[in-house]
């Protein structure tokens, strides 16, 4: 029986198309502040991206240092390439522009609400600052959706480690088989919520990490497919939809 959801954010409940337009839009007023319109935004930001995607990669499994300072200092280290400095405010800046241009997934509110219709508790695990993950949730007007919030930086580590898991599941005070975790990254999301016993469901709209399906228990295209397998599996009758007919 399933008392409890919890999900991954970025790339899960926002699309990463709106995370790399947020992204895009930070670089733009970063070399707004620093007057220079003779670099290409789009060019920066690869390089920006390209940066703290070596810096995360790292840092995976971790302890947990704080996502503003690891930011900062992958667009120091362009800016740096460039000739360009980083603005003091540049934390702030971040925030705005997630809660200006992040984007909820397709169905995604629909889901939660479905899911707490069925009485189940629904929460958030996600490598996050504290303050980034409020801010983000009220600009995208879900926040009170959630019975639960749970970051990186209170659990102080970085998933895949169990840490984070194992206070959500704290939180919601349901035992690891009573709950599924949902994410977009089998190694981190589907590892780390199947090591402390959790159901793992990963979105993959597009089938692209075929390869990795083993590391889930199920594999779904849309956000609203987890309604489906809740109750597969809390009616008790056994039925659960296997991943290769879900995507």
């Amino acid at each position: 029986m399933v008392r409890a959801v919890f999900f991954d954010f970025v790339g899960t409940l926002i699309t990463k198309e709106g995370e790399n337009v947020t992204h895009q839009n930070i670089v733009r007023e970063v070399l707004k502040r620093a007057g220079r319109s003779d670099l290409d935004p789009i060019e920066i930001w690869r390089e920006y991206e390209e940066e703290n995607s070596a810096m995360f990669k790292e840092l995976a499994g971790g302890p947990y240092v704080k996502i503003r300072d690891v930011d900062a200092e992958a667009m120091r280290r362009v800016g740096e390439r460039h000739g360009f400095g980083l603005p003091e405010d540049f934390w702030e800046i971040s925030i705005a522009m997630h809660g200006r241009y992040g984007r909820l997934f397709e169905g995604a509110v629909e889901t939660i609400k479905a899911l707490k219709e069925l009485g189940l508790h629904v929460g958030i695990v996600t490598d996050s600052d504290n303050d980034y993950i409020e801010a983000h949730l009220r600009a995208l007007g879900i926040h009170d959706l959630f019975d639960s919030i749970t970051t990186s930086e209170e659990a102080g580590f970085y998933k895949p480690h169990e840490r984070p898991f194992r206070l959500a599941l704290e939180k919601a005070n349901v035992e690891p088989g009573e709950a599924i975790y949902v994410g977009d990254n089998p190694a981190k999301d589907c590892v780390g919520a199947r090591n402390v016993g959790m159901m793992a469901v990963l979105l993959d709209p597009k089938g692209e990490k075929r390869r990795l399906w083993e590391n889930c228990d199920f594999v779904v295209s849309k956000l609203v497919e987890v309604v489906e397998i809740v109750k597969g599996l809390g009616v008790g009758n056994g039925r659960a939809l296997h991943r290769e007919g879900l995507v």
